[in-house]
């Protein structure tokens, strides 16, 4: 098993050399004109601004947080227990800082390249394109497999696996939230006085807020949905070791093994991405999304078969091969099911975009109900998979029926380095449309940039749709590990005689369920309210820049950028607070006063409604996305129309669903779940009822 571990690490080098590779590779395509390259400065500045002061931040709470931990677990269980599980959580958030780093630094190259080599058509770009997306993949999952395959190999604990995952969560967290914030603030500012006020073009650089918008693609996008991703990816691979590890009925060696699998199917999926990748290519007419599409299809018939091959040339189980394909195919499906509903030539974004022509409103309640409904296919697939996962591993003699559900939460996020180079691309090909446009450049780069951007809206949508019921996997795999855990020290402890059992005839328990189904909704409402407050500070500033100085309308005076880039960061940063408290603090003030069931049933109530509140505000905000974009394109009326106007405030509503709280509770949930296992022990031993 050891040997399986070293396989996993050696892989994970092997991907963040691929990663590196095609960073080089993208550094040295032709950066443009030097206008271009100019534009290209102000967001490559603004977005390193950010991220430095964030990580200056991240670094303050992440040594005040291993410190808490050191000092927790150090007077529980030992010094050397406290001291090492401190260490793993500060790894677990440097690996999360250098793969969104990485990422965000060849966004920032490759958006500038994407744009230039647009000149020489579809094709070139293209590549420029999904190559630099890749680098946040492949950068990605290889820290991930780094940090989980060494920490391991070390230690031979699951549990300190589970603090680096707590650490890459925790700067997860913060990092997507803040960059949502950050980048919903700019966005909303930009369109709602440049295009509905002033009526100016949506990249015009006669906008103050539109360099803004673009570092926010940058720091929310790739940056924080990388971090974002990397923490299901992560959390789920940690859960089912942490299950494996707490199999009854079987033999140390069995054990060791099903705990190691994870890794395994990790290190399998990291090579298929990195195959998968190679067959994404477009020819010169066609279109980007199917090509996209068709990397995920081959990476997931290439990881199917590698799985295939392992399990049944080994002695692991046939039921875990079961497992694995539940949730591999399910994850495809499901986000392929969030294209129909956020797709810009699907009925519902068409049926949004006609109803506008009747006003915002009609716009707004359509694209909210297509919201909800788009709910339930991802339900019933996330349920399926569960399903199958557990009877199948329930069936088997060797294998338990909630290892089997981590395994198929693990199975679904295993090709996530194909996943996040698809959803990479988005940002990046967003910028290189602002920057073709700001920088002047010629209509058809313009036409080849939007044919590039539209693609990525649909990619977008799809991984979003992915993480979210990824999401939704890994964290009934974390309820169940959190119960182990709970069971576990109780033993250990002499206070209990079977598992720990949650009953709805307990008051408590029902308190714990309305505590945390209250959760989600008050976390989105805090994001999105801190993005409304942000936006009417930058909407005053862009005001104030129109009516001081007139020139910058008229085209003879630059705007002040800097002014928009610095407000839309200070005001990101400080709405941070209560969010994180929110995501840590609570669930173990639940569990030190309530107790351990009361906090089991706290995570089910965060679980149930922050994924239906995920999927509702991801696939939302993307219909309106997409429903104004259809109308931009020239359908009923264009540019300037009454339906335009209205789909702007549509898809203006719809920018903090999809970008700043849908997303950020998938992480949400996942830290919460997190810190409930980690901190278990002490729960066990310390409550008030």
């Amino acid at each position: 098993m050891n040997i399986w571990v070293v396989v996993s690490l050696v892989s994970g080098v092997i991907s963040v050399a691929a990663a590196v590779f095609y960073y080089r590779w993208v550094f040295q395509q032709d950066a443009g004109s030097e206008q271009a390259q100019r534009v290209a400065r102000w967001i490559e500045e603004g977005s390193q601004s950010y991220l430095k002061k964030l990580y200056v931040a991240l670094t303050m709470l992440s040594v005040g947080m291993a410190i808490v931990l050191a000092i927790i677990f150090g007077l529980q269980v030992s010094p050397g227990y406290g001291f090492t599980i401190a260490v793993t959580f500060i790894f677990g958030a440097v690996s999360s800082s250098v793969a969104g780093y990485m990422g965000m630094s060849v966004a920032v190259k490759g958006n500038v390249r994407t744009a230039t080599a647009a000149e020489r058509g579809l094709v070139p770009a293209f590549k420029v394109s999904i190559n630099s997306g890749a680098v946040m993949g492949l950068a990605m999952v290889g820290m991930a497999l780094i940090g989980m395959s060494l920490i391991y190999l070390l230690t031979e604990s699951p549990e300190m696996v589970l603090g680096f995952s707590f650490g890459a969560s925790m700067l997860a967290l913060l990092a997507k939230a803040g960059g949502g914030i950050y980048t919903k603030t700019a966005d909303i500012a930009a369109d709602l006085v440049g295009k509905v006020e002033v009526g100016i073009p949506e990249d015009d650089p006669r906008n103050p807020a539109v360099v803004a918008d673009n570092v926010g693609d940058n720091v929310g996008d790739v940056a924080g949905m990388g971090a974002d991703i990397l923490d299901s990816y992560i959390a789920s691979a940690v859960a089912a070791m942490l299950l494996g590890a707490a199999l009854p009925n079987v033999s140390a060696d069995q054990r060791m093994m099903y705990t190691v699998f994870p890794l395994i199917l990790c290190m399998l999926g990291s090579f298929a991405s990195l195959i998968g990748l190679q067959f994404v290519r477009v020819r010169e007419g066609g279109k980007p999304g199917p090509a996209l599409n068709s990397g995920t299809v081959y990476t997931t018939v290439i990881f199917a078969a590698m799985v295939a091959a392992v399990i049944l040339l080994s002695d692991i189980d046939t039921a875990a091969l079961w497992a694995t394909l539940a949730g591999l195919i399910t994850g495809v499906v499901i986000g392929f099911t969030s294209d129909f509903f956020t797709g810009d030539d699907r009925p519902p974004v068409v049926e949004t975009a006609k109803v506008s022509g009747s006003g915002a409103a009609i716009t707004i309640i359509t694209g909210f109900s297509y919201g909800l409904i788009s709910i339930v296919p991802s339900i019933i697939g996330i349920v399926i998979a569960m399903l199958i996962a557990y009877f199948v591993a329930e069936a088997s003699p060797v294998i338990t029926g909630v290892y089997g559900v981590g395994i198929s939460a693990v199975g679904m996020l295993s090709i996530t380095g194909m996943i996040v180079s698809a959803d990479a691309y988005g940002p990046i090909v967003d910028n290189a449309r602002g920057i073709a446009e700001m920088a002047g450049m010629s209509p058809e780069v313009v036409e080849v940039t939007d044919i590039l951007d539209a693609a990525g809206n649909t990619a977008k949508a799809i991984t979003k749709g992915f993480a979210i019921s990824a999401a939704a996997l890994t964290v009934l795999a974390l309820f169940s590990a959190y119960a182990s855990e709970v069971y576990q020290a109780m033993l250990e402890l002499d206070i209990a005689a079977q598992p720990m059992v949650i009953s709805l005839l307990d008051p408590l328990v029902i308190a714990g369920i309305f505590l945390g189904a209250a959760t989600p909704p008050l976390f989105s409402a805090l994001t999105m309210l801190s993005v409304t407050h942000n936006a009417f500070d930058m909407i005053e500033e862009i005001r104030r820049q129109f009516r001081e100085r007139p020139g910058i309308l008229a085209g003879t005076e630059e705007p002040d950028y800097v002014a928009c880039v610095s407000l839309a960061s200070q005001d990101a940063l400080k709405a941070l607070i209560f969010p994180a408290f929110l995501a840590v603090a609570l669930p173990l003030i639940v569990g030190f006063v309530m107790g351990p069931e009361p906090l089991g049933a706290f995570l089910g109530g965060a679980i149930f409604t922050g994924i239906l509140f995920a999927l509702l505000m991801a696939n939302a905000g993307g219909l309106w996305d997409n429903a104004k974009k259809y109308v931009e394109s020239g359908y009923f009326g264009g540019k300037g129309s009454e339906a335009h106007k209205a789909s702007v405030v549509g898809d203006t509503v719809g920018d903090p669903f999809k970008d700043t709280a849908g997303p950020s509770l998938n992480t949400l949930i996942t830290v919460m779940s997190l810190a409930s296992s980690l901190f278990a022990p002490v729960i066990a031993a310390f409550h008030i009822f």
